[in-house]
């Protein structure tokens, strides 16, 4: 146990090295005022308890020869994570500035928490981690979605008991349902009470421990309660270690979990200015706040530096004594060196079927309809049976009533408790992950895509927002990432969205909610895409060409319900890798400038822009309409603000600059706005989309209820097009008449008139 006990007090005394000290990093001198940083940053509270962790964990890898990584869960644990990197040596290995010698520790004390330097989380640049602790709630599902097909892999989750506290984290204790003994790893969960989060005391560390046990065990572990003591730890994970094996060989149905007790802030000052703070609130953050300008709380804070007996711990030199050293595990057993911690050094890219031999034939535009994402899901299904153990869609319960129901074809839910009679598609390996919450299926296709592997995630639209901050926390990793030469790029986080706000009539205003592409639009433009493919062939390119991609977060949005088949696959491809382009059959301004232009983004509102223009086509044959349809929204920004965006000479020769456009979109307005605000033709620019009006109804009415319908949009053309107005004023009355029918036809039968549902587009065309 000594060498544990100077392994975790060197890692103890680098950690608070890095929250308070600029200079002096061995303390060859007494500390002095200017070699405190000006402004102290870091989280001390619980960075002991996960030093404890890592170099208990060390000894284990050590001696059973185990592939482990490690998930920081507790919030602002960065001290631990990087002290335990640099004494690892992987750290000067990724920054060899920060090199294992005095020098080497100054640079690592400065620049945490420190302009120009490293955040005090465990963020991206830390290397070993996988998960930044910046948000609570998600340590255990990220360790999940990392053992995943990982058969010799065993991730250590430290969860923080504020973390605990979250919603997240209190429905990831049953990730355990969805493991797979044979093909995948182990999550050792350790529940860190140390009893306080920022201010209050936590409620799993107050309530009684047979409660907290009978907890654990009721969501399926066998739990070991530790506290504060070398021998504790060591023999909890011993056991642990050996009902892991036995869970492994098929000999035990549990798997453990440790209980972890120490005080917070544990050996740092019992005391401040006469309030407690060794296992109080007050130790969560930085104990001795005045260093700098009060000599009590310097002395103090030398004091405590220097109970660690840093001299026993290193050379003159600033190298970590050979105790220590030998501690260490070898080469990629460092958890911090471990490349599933850098899982773009394991991945292997999918075997792709060819996505077109699923392609809708199309003989003629807009004259049949397909349901696109019941196409997409027999693509999915053969991508999951050429990669079955490198793929992987998550879905809270929704993937067949999204339609993707083929990949039952081939697979099963993963489903490890009971299974009744009645039950079908569930199994120990399936390759479909389906639970209620929209925060596991996010986590666990995180962490399995952090570690080298690939996955979608199909989601009704209105409730994605359920993982907005989940989103952001992964963009954010994503960002940094692709700044830090070592990482290497990941598979792509993508979405598909659909039972979409305009298709959501039958379950009403609950439900419908477009709003998650103004999240993600305003993410750099280095990480996001957004697609909004309108009929089946165009789904399927846009599907291949994300799950291709690397280091993004795609959203695909798509309906499930039966749309018009616009383009044959080698339209789609080409119209897909231009992201937009005119409609040449539905437009009439060939060879001349157009009166109006005609814009649509989304299955629906590109239905009802057809359907639109077949209307002027029939009452107003005299005007030019071009029809312009948007797959890739970032398209509309210029190349200046997005890698997709479009020169303004090319925007303005498709949009033009004098014209009116009447833009027909599946979201908020406002985001097309937001897009093209810079655009010469803006102030031409009048959008149609969402604006928060709906209810249980037909697919047409809500439609009319936010103005997106082909009869108002050719209201809208009347109104915008100078001079039209007198003139088209007997059919603009139509047009509101039209309207009005068709309300008072769904009020009296319950369902749209057949000549809308069914409408196709009536114009023959020679392609």
């Amino acid at each position: 146990m000594d060498h544990i006990d100077a392994y975790w007090r060197a890692a103890n005394y680098l950690s608070v090295g890095q929250i308070y000290l600029l200079d002096n990093p061995l303390l060859a001198e007494p500390l002095r005022p200017e070699h405190i940083k000006p402004r102290l940053l870091g989280h001390w509270g619980t960075t002991p308890g996960l030093n404890f962790c890592f170099a208990h964990l060390n000894r284990v890898i050590k001696e059973r020869d185990q592939d482990m990584i490690y998930i920081a869960g507790p919030g602002h644990g960065g001290p631990a994570a990087v002290a335990h990197a640099w004494l690892e040596g992987s750290y000067s290995e990724r920054y060899p500035d920060v090199s294992q010698d005095v020098e080497g520790m100054r640079r690592l004390f400065r620049q945490f928490s420190f302009p120009g330097g490293i955040p005090s989380h465990v963020a991206p640049e830390t290397p070993g981690s996988i998960h930044e602790g910046g948000e609570l709630g998600y340590a255990l599902a990220h360790a999940h979605g990392a053992a995943f097909d990982n058969p010799d892999l065993v991730v250590a989750c430290v969860i923080g008991d504020g973390e605990a506290e979250t919603g997240p984290l209190a429905a990831s204790w049953h990730s355990n349902k969805f493991m797979d003994r044979r093909r995948d790893g182990v999550v050792l969960p350790i529940l860190h009470l140390n009893g306080y989060k920022i201010a209050n005391p936590t409620v799993l560390a107050r309530i009684p421990e047979q409660d907290l046990l009978k907890l654990m065990e009721g969501y399926g572990y066998l739990p070991h309660v530790v506290g504060p003591d070398h021998q504790e730890m060591a023999g909890a994970l011993d056991a642990a270690f050996d009902q892991m094996a036995a869970y492994k060989s098929g000999e035990a149905d549990r798997l453990p979990m440790i209980i972890l007790r120490t005080p917070k802030g544990w050996t740092g000052p019992r005391e401040v200015d006469g309030k407690p703070v060794e296992g109080t609130w007050r130790a969560h953050q930085v104990p001795l706040a005045k260093v700098r300008d009060n000599p009590a709380h310097l002395a103090m804070l030398e004091e405590w530096m220097r109970s660690y007996r840093p001299e026993e711990l290193f050379d003159g030199g600033g190298r970590p004594n050979q105790d220590i050293l030998g501690m260490v595990p070898r080469g990629t057993r460092r958890m911090s060196a471990n490349p599933h911690a850098n899982g773009g050094e394991l991945m292997e890219p999918l075997r792709l079927p060819d996505f077109r031999r699923h392609a809708i034939e199309v003989k003629s535009p807009a004259a049949q309809t397909t349901e696109p994402t019941r196409v997409l899901g027999e693509f999915l299904r053969d991508v999951i049976a050429a990669n079955p153990r490198t793929f992987r869609l998550m879905g809270p319960d929704e993937t067949a009533s999204n339609r993707l129901q083929a990949v039952f074809e081939t697979t099963d839910r993963a489903w490890d408790a009971e299974v009744l009679p009645t039950d079908e598609n569930l199994g120990p390996g399936g390759r479909v992950m389906e639970v209620l919450s929209e925060h596991l299926c996010q986590g666990w296709l995180e962490g399995y895509l952090l570690t080298g592997r690939h996955g979608l995630f199909n989601c009704y639209e209105a409730f994605i927002h359920i993982v907005d901050a989940m989103f952001n926390q992964h963009a954010k990793w994503l960002e940094s990432s692709q700044k830090i030469s070592w990482r290497r790029p990941v598979a792509s986080l993508t979405y598909l969205l659909s039972s979409h706000v305009w298709r959501q009539d039958h379950n009403g205003f609950s439900h419908q909610d477009p709003g998650f592409l103004d999240v993600v639009a305003n993410k750099k433009a280095s990480v996001v895409r957004v697609y909004l493919p309108p009929d089946a062939n165009t789904l399927l390119s846009v599907g291949d060409h994300c799950l291709r991609s690397r280091d993004y977060v795609n959203v695909i949005v798509a309906g499930k319900q039966p749309v018009l088949d616009l383009f044959t696959m080698d339209e789609a491809i080409a119209h897909n890798t231009r992201g937009l382009g005119i409609l040449p059959w539905a437009s009439t301004d060939e060879g001349v400038e157009p009166d109006v232009v005609l814009a649509c983004a989304g299955d629906v509102p590109t239905m009802e822009t057809l359907a639109a223009a077949a209307l002027i086509r029939e009452h107003l044959p005299e005007l030019r309409v071009r029809v312009i349809n948007v797959v890739d929204l970032m398209r509309l920004q210029p190349a200046t603000e997005h890698p997709h965006g479009m020169p303004d000479a090319e925007f303005d020769t498709l949009f033009t600059t004098d014209r009116p456009i009447v833009f027909n979109f599946h979201g908020y307005p406002s985001l097309i706005h937001q897009l093209t605000y810079r655009r010469h033709g803006h102030g031409n620019l009048h959008v149609r989309g969402y604006k928060e009006e709906g209810t249980t109804t037909t697919p047409f009415d809500m439609a009319m209820m936010n103005d997106i319908d082909r009869y108002h949009l050719v209201m809208d053309v009347i109104d915008r097009v100078p001079g039209l107005g007198s003139k088209a004023a007997h059919l603009r009355q139509r047009m509101s008449d039209a309207r009005l029918h068709a309300r008072a036809y769904t009020r009296e039968y319950g369902e749209d008139p057949v000549e809308i549902s069914s409408w196709t587009w009536p114009v023959a065309n020679s392609r």
